[in-house]
Formats: C-alpha cells, sequence, structure tokens
C-alpha cells in the first residue's frame, strides 16, 4: 500500500497552509507520491503566475516536489478503472471534478490511499481509501 497526495496539500504547503513536515513524518512509512496530472496542476500553477517574484517561488516548489516524489503515470488500467469510477459517479449525480477523478483512478487502480484536504470530494469514490489530511491544515 502507497499513498498518493492530492495537489490541495502541495497547494497548501506551497502557501504556508500546511504541515507537510508533521504530514510526511506520520505518512512516510506508505511511501507518497502524486499523480501525473498533479504534477500537471502544480506546473500550471507556475505558469498562472503574472508576477515575476511569485513564479520563481512557485517554481522552485514545483521542482522540489517534482525531484522528491515519484510521479504515476497514467496508464491504461489507471484509464479503465477512471471510466468505471467516472460512470458511477455520473449515475449517482455525484461527479467529482476531472483532476480528482484521475487522481482517484490512481488510487484505485494501485492499491494506494489518497491524503487529501478535500476529504468530502474523495470519499464520494467507492472503494477509494482517503486520509483526511485536514489536521495537518495551518491558519
Amino acid at each position: 500500500m502507497g499513498l498518493i497526495l492530492d495537489s490541495s496539500l502541495l497547494i497548501a504547503d506551497e502557501r504556508g497552509k500546511f504541515d507537510m513536515p508533521g504530514f510526511l513524518r506520520q505518512f512516510s512509512a506508505l511511501q507518497p507520491v502524486i499523480a501525473a496530472i498533479t504534477a500537471s496542476e502544480l506546473l500550471h500553477g507556475v505558469e498562472r503566475a503574472l508576477d515575476p517574484a511569485r513564479k520563481a517561488r512557485r517554481q522552485r516548489h514545483v521542482e522540489q516536489i517534482l525531484a522528491a516524489l515519484a510521479i504515476q503515470p497514467f496508464d491504461l488500467t489507471q484509464a479503465r478503472v477512471h471510466a468505471r469510477i467516472w460512470a458511477e459517479l455520473e449515475t449517482r449525480g455525484q461527479v467529482i471534478g476531472p483532476h480528482d477523478l484521475q487522481i482517484a483512478a490512481a488510487g484505485l487502480a494501485l492499491g494506494h490511499e489518497v491524503a487529501t484536504l478535500n476529504a468530502q470530494e474523495f470519499q464520494r469514490v467507492t472503494g477509494l481509501k482517503v486520509v483526511d489530511a485536514a489536521p495537518f491544515r495551518r491558519p
């Protein structure tokens, strides 16, 4: 079993609103990784930054994350799981965001838990083990 970090944790960490060292101390045995879509979300945040200082700060933060964590590619196995849970959630009228859906599919396909600050959204996915990281949120 492993642990996929949702972008919500990483973005909150960049903003100083998440105790990443404390979180990683508690969950390091699960060998945290990120999904490829999370890497894209983080890189998108860098590209969107209009202020050069903010862009540079985000770039440093993102590059540290990308160097420190393994990135799980979105493969055919995950695509099949993605399609199944997407259809299930649509049928129930409980669709989640498209990026979160890919992260959830990665979690199910790999047998990993998903750590997030958006636990309610991920808990809609049947069979997905969700780690609510809210206790590590900083004011």
